[in-house]
């Protein structure tokens, strides 16, 4: 509005350099908040809300990994598998020590020694060897033989792995629930003797290895059995077992090694969400407390000034949105509860003057010694009365305003249509008094999405004024010009203009500027009320004189223009 340049079309200057208004509360310097400390957690539900819930997705986490556990299950297939290699390794040594033409018989002896050939295999600590012959009955065992050395394998000596009580306790508990809930495979309990492996050695006869897996006391032992191949056919199976509870020691050292794991994370997310508690419930508890004291039926007294939500839009999140949405609803809020006070005060004020007026005919009307001032007093006091209920029937209107645009519906409808059926109207009504109406309109559609009767009311403000302070032989011009995202109307009247100390006092409630012959006859309401809904639909409106192109700025103008921007 500051930058006025020449239109092609006439020797005026046209203030176009309005843009769309930007959205939003007015951004305000955001200082950086000091770092608060930890909340408290008796004081915050929220924030123990948020603890509790992270931990209880921890300890789930951990536990159904337990519950899960797939260390388990890998280490007793490899060991299992290991097992019946072994097997099918100690079987094919027992085959390469038979005849290869003649029968042999575990039992008698004859053509192999049994113990002989067993005490030769090295057979690690813990690890146990059963012949049985092909009738089931034992033939010989570890137990019975002195069992060889075993070559020592270096790199495989484990380090003693030192376990945290906490960790201890842990894993206790976790023993009960798997043994209350049944985690894990059911096996049968079993003692690792030749008399508990009939089953599994009749199983072997077949011709393949078999697995097979039972428990003590002790825990876990598992069993593969293999069959030995003679000349004739079968003539004995070779059963290995592992040590009892080899696997469940394995098993117990990684059950540790993941429950230590669980306590850290428990402890790091413990310490995550009081961080995390505190960055959000510290400023909801701020915000909250802002917002009750002017809920609060003695807020005036515990806080004599205004209320003052905290300045968190710093914050990227939603809380920044949120306190950015509550100093916007707060400010409107006063700014409507001042205007709404400085309205009642303008009310009363524009009330008294006629009251006053009124009040001194009445009183002198009973003074009055002739007919003619008894009419000259009639006249004064149906004036008044004329004017009062203008008056409070403006007031009524304008106090209605608000709340009439937020419920009534906003639609799509085309602006120059609107503009030609108003101009068909008030181009009669300058003709009646020797007006020139001109018109310059676009033939092209513009689409506004807004409230046309209430923006036709505008209009039609604007051009009434217009008309009604021009006389016989001067003009009233509409038209309107398209920009790329506004659209501008324009009405312009060959008048007095308009004084400048006014150009900024014209849409304040109450303020008329007209001539001495039209006292009364306006509330100074009508131009007020237009700007109100020119900014609902997030439009500008402005007045300014017209003047030649380079006439000193001190001349008289040429007349009046009010220019409505209005948002496409």
């Amino acid at each position: 509005m500051t930058n006025r340049r020449a239109t092609e079309r006439s020797d005026i200057v046209l203030g176009e350099d309005w843009d769309r208004p930007q959205s939003g509360v007015e951004s305000e310097l955001r200082a950086a908040r000091s770092r608060r400390s930890l909340i408290s957690l008796n004081s915050s539900p929220l924030a123990r809300k948020i603890i509790l819930f992270n931990l209880i997705a921890i300890m789930v986490l951990g536990v159904v990994f337990l519950w899960l556990n797939p260390v388990h299950d890998s280490l007793v297939l490899q060991r299992e598998r290991a097992l019946a290699s072994e097997a099918q390794l100690m079987s094919d040594i027992f085959e390469a020590n038979l005849p290869v033409s003649a029968p042999a018989n575990l039992v008698t002896g004859d053509g192999i020694d049994p113990e002989g050939v067993l005490s030769r295999i090295g057979v690690p600590e813990g690890m146990e060897v059963f012949i049985f012959a092909a009738d089931g009955v034992p033939v010989t065992s570890t137990r019975d033989i002195a069992r060889s050395g075993v070559r020592p394998v270096r790199g495989l000596e484990g380090q003693p792995r030192e376990t945290l009580l906490i960790t201890d306790f842990l894993v206790s508990i976790y023993d009960g629930l798997a043994g209350i809930l049944g985690n894990g495979v059911e096996t049968a309990p079993v003692e690792n003797g030749p008399e508990a492996h009939g089953d599994l050695v009749a199983a072997a006869m077949g011709g393949a290895t078999i697995l097979q897996r039972g428990s003590n006391a002790t825990g876990t032992i598992y069993a593969a059995a293999s069959p030995i191949e003679g000349v004739g056919g079968i003539i004995g199976v070779l059963v290995v077992t592992t040590a009892a509870g080899e696997i469940d020691q394995l098993v117990r050292v990684e059950q540790e090694q993941l429950l230590q794991m669980f306590v850290v994370a428990l402890l790091v997310s413990i310490v995550l969400s009081l961080v995390l508690a505190s960055t959000i419930a510290n400023p909801l508890a701020d915000l909250s407390a802002a917002a009750e004291l002017g809920r609060d039926k003695n807020a005036r007294k515990m806080s004599p000034t205004r209320v003052r939500i905290p300045d968190l839009t710093g914050r990227p999140d939603e809380i920044g949105r949120l306190s950015g949405a509550l100093r916007g609803m707060v400010a409107a809020l006063y700014d409507r509860i001042d205007s709404n006070e400085q309205f009642a005060a303008d009310v009363s004020h524009e009330i008294k003057n006629p009251l006053a007026s009124l009040r001194s005919a009445v009183g002198t009307l009973e003074f009055a010694k002739t007919d003619e001032q008894r009419k000259r007093l009639i006249d004064v006091i149906e004036h008044d009365v004329h004017r009062l209920d203008r008056l409070v029937s403006d007031i009524s209107n304008a106090s209605r305003l608000d709340s009439e645009l937020v419920k009534e519906e906003e639609e799509e409808f085309n602006l120059v249509k609107t503009l030609e059926n108003l101009s068909q109207y008030h181009a009669e009504e300058a003709g009646k008094r020797g007006i020139e109406f001109i018109t310059d309109l676009p033939t092209d559609r513009i689409e506004i999405h807004g409230l046309e009767g209430r923006l036709a009311q505008v209009f039609v403000n604007l051009l009434s004024n217009a008309i009604s302070f021009c006389e016989e032989g001067d003009a009233v011009r509409l038209w309107t010009r398209r920009r790329e995202n506004r659209v501008l109307v324009v009405v312009e009247d060959t008048g007095p203009g308009i004084p400048e100390e006014a150009l900024t006092k014209v849409f304040n409630r109450f303020y008329s500027e007209r001539p001495a012959s039209q006292f009364g006859n306006n509330s100074g309401l009508g131009l007020a009320i237009s700007k109100q809904i020119v900014e609902a639909h997030g439009g500008v409106i402005w007045a300014e004189n017209i003047r030649p192109t380079e006439a000193d700025i001190t001349s008289e103008p040429l007349g009046a223009r009010f220019v409505v921007g209005l948002p496409i």
